[in-house]
């Protein structure tokens, strides 16, 4: 079939398996230009199939030289219907793997669930023995209890008051202002049961009680912090909350992989175009006028740069990780610059949907944000027809 972007909202609801292919091998192509990283050899990546975790597993694989295990929860294809992009994303990841001679394989299935974690230790058992680097970057909106049964639900709003700034519909480039109402109720406790640290720290209590953590493992998980333009909606509102609960998680794991000389860490990372953030209000106006700065000072960075940025200068070195004063990498350290901030500040002032295309990259924007989908990738012909049934090939 001839398959096309098709648009709901703020959502594309087809995805492009050779455009994801290519993306994947981009990516690989880009860790193996930067050299080899003397790190993990056997990885559990939990959240593997877009953006950052995509690009964790990509670089274990490619530049560590290391065997992975990916989990995720994407939808197959099916007859004259496309896959899920992160399906895509994680065939062309294992046949890149298995012609290159690394193991790979992968488990779909709701990595908040009790079964799936028993699945995945089973693997481990069978095939690594041990995992000496497990990345933990879910990303769902929802969350189905394993112990309690109940469901949560996650919200992105504001805390105390009604926020109200300028966003941007990325398709139009339309400049509007938005607001967005407190939250109430049991928000914020729902979005930390979705978004905390519980999960994680689930995951790596699971994986200990067998025996499955080599001497010295690291794990880590993801976050954000950004800048004051969105910390009313973001870091200081129901989200915050969450990732605050995701750091003092690391601390509390740390004290439980003593006995192993092991370290949880979170990694803060920078502002980029994903599935989540393009149904953020502010956020898309925030990033486009950010990719414009960064890219003319040269310090413009995808999953893929931060991660190995990540493994390279940080995870990796030989020295002690680096961390700031609470604790957390940071990746994040150019877009927080004070004369990035400096600059985006003054644009946002500026922005209106007149100048927006000539002062920020809605136009880089839109590219990402397909690019997701395996869309609007150079190399690939969209007029072809294309098979739209890719198999995983050694998914559990």
């Amino acid at each position: 079939m001839i398959i096309e972007p098709r648009m709901r909202g703020f959502i594309c609801t087809t995805s492009h398996p050779e455009g994801c292919a290519q993306n994947v091998k981009n990516q690989i192509e880009y860790i193996k230009s930067k050299g080899a990283v003397n790190g993990a050899k056997k990885v559990l990546v939990i959240g593997a199939s877009t953006g950052f975790g995509l690009a964790s597993r990509i670089t274990s694989a490619f530049g560590c030289d290391a065997a992975t295990i990916g989990v995720f929860f994407e939808k197959a294809p099916s007859e004259g219907k496309t896959a899920s992009p992160g399906w895509y994303n994680s065939a062309a990841f294992e046949t890149e793997a298995h012609t290159a001679g690394l193991y790979a394989k992968s488990i779909n299935g709701d990595a908040f669930s009790n079964e799936i974690k028993k699945q995945t230790i089973d693997l481990i058992k069978a095939d690594l023995g041990q995992v000496d680097l497990i990345i933990y970057s879910l990303a769902s909106p929802v969350r189905m209890h394993p112990t309690t049964g109940v469901l949560h639900r996650s919200v992105l709003k504001p805390i105390g008051s009604t926020f109200t700034n300028k966003t941007v519909d990325f398709h139009s480039g339309k400049v509007s202002e938005i607001s967005i109402e407190p939250c109430s109720g049991d928000d914020i406790e729902n979005t930390v049961a979705v978004m905390g640290g519980e999960d994680w720290s689930m995951w790596i209590d699971a994986l200990k009680a067998e025996n499955l953590l080599a001497p010295g493992a690291t794990t880590v998980a993801y976050s954000y912090i950004g800048p004051s333009l969105t910390e009313a909606v973001y870091r200081k509102g129901t989200i915050g909350r969450a990732k605050d609960h995701l750091e003092a998680t690391a601390f509390a794991i740390t004290d439980r992989l003593a006995s192993i000389n092991g370290k949880a860490y979170v990694s803060v990372n920078k502002a980029l175009v994903t599935q989540a953030s393009s149904a953020i209000p502010v956020i898309p106006l925030y990033i486009s006028l950010l990719y414009k700065i960064m890219k003319e000072e040269g310090i413009h960075e995808g999953c893929i740069e931060q991660i190995q940025r990540l493994y390279q200068e940080r995870l990796y070195t030989g020295n002690e990780v680096p961390v700031d004063d609470s604790g957390r990498i940071r990746i994040d350290d150019l877009e927080m610059r004070s004369d990035v901030q400096e600059k985006v500040a003054k644009l946002w002032i500026q922005a209106v949907t007149e100048n927006l295309a000539e002062i920020g990259d809605l136009e880089g924007y839109r590219k990402d944000f397909y690019n997701l989908f395996g869309f609007d990738v150079a190399g690939v012909d969209y007029k072809a027809e294309t098979n739209e049934v890719v198999n995983i090939e050694s998914i559990a």
